[in-house]
């Protein structure tokens, strides 16, 4: 459970880095992550679940104040990351529906 809540978080904090630049107009095509690769590294095993989780929590408390500050022109711009073409509104979705899918 650690783990995948640790996923969550890490993927969390990729995904609203990635809709911060491209909504800022930054047109550099973002790099995709191996998230099978950070769980062999990222030690949430050694940690409490109730860490993880506040992580997590502090996470999506940072998340949903950038998505608010959005305006329709930024929701519109697109870029790239992991090598798709992708919309800032699409990634919010992305990251709503990332969330959603662990979540339930």
């Amino acid at each position: 459970v650690r783990e995948v809540v640790g996923h969550m978080a890490d993927a969390e904090r990729i995904f609203a880095y990635r809709l911060l630049r491209i909504a800022r107009g930054d047109a550099t095509p973002l790099p995709g992550f191996d998230e099978n690769a950070y769980q062999l590294v990222a030690g949430f095993e050694k940690r409490t679940l109730a860490d993880v989780v506040a992580e997590l929590r502090a996470i999506r408390q940072s998340t949903l104040p950038l998505i608010r500050s959005l305006d329709a022109a930024a929701l519109e711009r697109e870029g790239t990351a992991s090598g798709k073409r992708a919309t800032v509104r699409g990634m919010v979705w992305v990251t709503a529906g990332h969330f959603q899918h662990h979540a339930d």
